[in-house]
């Protein structure tokens, strides 16, 4: 019986310090702007689905913050070569179990919007990310009779503004921790 206590300790030591550490849930904002790249020929695919948002959580309006990447899309806007379709900010909480959000832009006809789509994140030593977007359009009787659509995943290094390119489409997305420190400015002088 004392040979198990101790070896029981050991393995419990050993399996801390060998196994890599869990990302738990932290806070972070997410911004992205999808674009539309005027010089690229855009794709027609099948129309959206109804059940786009399938097992996706809203984006409650409590989450939603003022953008940061203004500038960003005024240069986008300035030029011809780029059409800014959608510019959103929210909070919500990121770890390793992942999370599927569903963004959308202008009035809901019949469940479908101009603008709709998901975003999968899930946290780890880079954010996972899986971005399913459709741009439709939407006849008189609020019937989608086309759509655009960008399916792009991606690992994206947090903190930066990253781009995920799919030929006429586009997302720039960033994704910002709201709880890890910030880092510590340089110091004016350097001491001897």
């Amino acid at each position: 019986m004392r040979l198990f206590r101790p070896l029981t300790l050991l393995t419990i030591l050993v399996t801390t310090l060998v196994m890599p550490t869990a990302f738990a849930d932290d806070l972070y904002q997410i911004e992205m702007i999808l674009v539309r790249q005027n010089a690229v020929p855009a794709i027609i695919s099948r129309a959206a689905p109804e059940d786009w948002a399938a097992g996706a959580q809203r984006i409650s309006p409590d989450s939603l913050r003022s953008p940061s990447l203004n500038g960003e899309v005024a240069k986008l806007g300035a030029s011809t070569d780029y059409t800014v379709l959608m510019h959103k900010a929210w909070q919500q909480n990121l770890g390793e179990a992942g999370s599927k959000i569903a963004v959308s832009e202008g009035a809901e006809q019949y469940g479908q919007f101009p603008i709709e789509g998901t975003l999968s994140l899930k946290l780890g030593r880079f954010t996972d990310v899986d971005a399913d977007f459709w741009v439709n359009q939407i006849d008189g009787n609020g019937m989608v009779t086309a759509s655009e659509r960008l399916k792009q995943e991606s690992h994206t290094k947090n903190g930066q503004l990253n781009f995920l390119d799919n030929g006429h489409l586009g997302l720039l997305i960033k994704i910002t921790s709201l709880t890890a420190p910030a880092p510590r400015p340089a110091p004016e002088e350097i001491p001897d």
